[in-house]
């Protein structure tokens, strides 16, 4: 179920980092309007990656939520930012890459090394893989259209300020976007 390090790597990266900590950080971006509980769902999958140091903030964009979608963010210490623009909330950002994540995904086991690993070798945006459990029919898949954050996006936050300027918002940012699918898993967001 874990993926075992050699010894090789575990000593290379224990030199770079005698801390245990990532090298590579990234900011968690999340769009929200009125989805506290797939907001808690989300935040819930991403504490892993900040006990290993790998999250360094979680940006909670909110366009016009009604609900408790605020306390959600505010009692797991997320920035809010209501109402503004995603090239605001990109310069916000803290980290070097940033993940777009749609409230209510769920990023399973093994994400951050899955993320770690790319953002230290590759410069080109990504997605994770959609879970086992959650993959469409086939005929279902040529019916509906998904959407471009599904799988999440991986992405350098260069290459994300770049596309903001064209983009009204993270999914127009990532729709069409070359990107690599990496072998970790997400539990896309239930369809609304």
């Amino acid at each position: 179920m874990f993926k075992r390090r050699d010894n090789r790597e575990s000593r290379e990266l224990a030199e770079r980092n005698p801390f245990g900590y990532s090298d590579w950080m990234l900011s968690v971006l999340i769009e929200t309007r009125n989805d506290e509980e797939g907001l808690a769902r989300t935040l819930a999958s991403l504490i892993g990656g900040a006990v290993e140091g790998v999250v360094r903030d979680v940006i909670v964009c909110d366009h016009g939520s009604t609900d408790q979608t605020h306390k959600v963010a505010d009692h797991a210490g997320c920035v809010w930012l209501p109402g503004i623009g995603l090239a605001t909330a990109i310069h916000q950002a803290k980290g070097e890459w940033l993940l777009f994540v749609q409230p209510g995904a769920r990023l399973l086991d093994g994400w951050v090394d899955g993320a770690t690993g790319h953002m230290a070798k590759a410069t080109m945006a990504a997605r994770f893989a959609r879970a086992r459990s959650s993959r469409t029919p086939f005929f279902s898949r040529m019916l509906t259209r998904p959407s471009p954050l599904a799988q999440g996006l991986l992405i350098s936050k260069a290459r994300a300020l770049a596309l903001s300027k064209a983009a009204a918002n993270s999914e127009a940012l990532a729709r069409g976007l070359g990107v690599k699918t990496l072998s970790a898993e997400i539990a896309p967001a239930p369809l609304k």
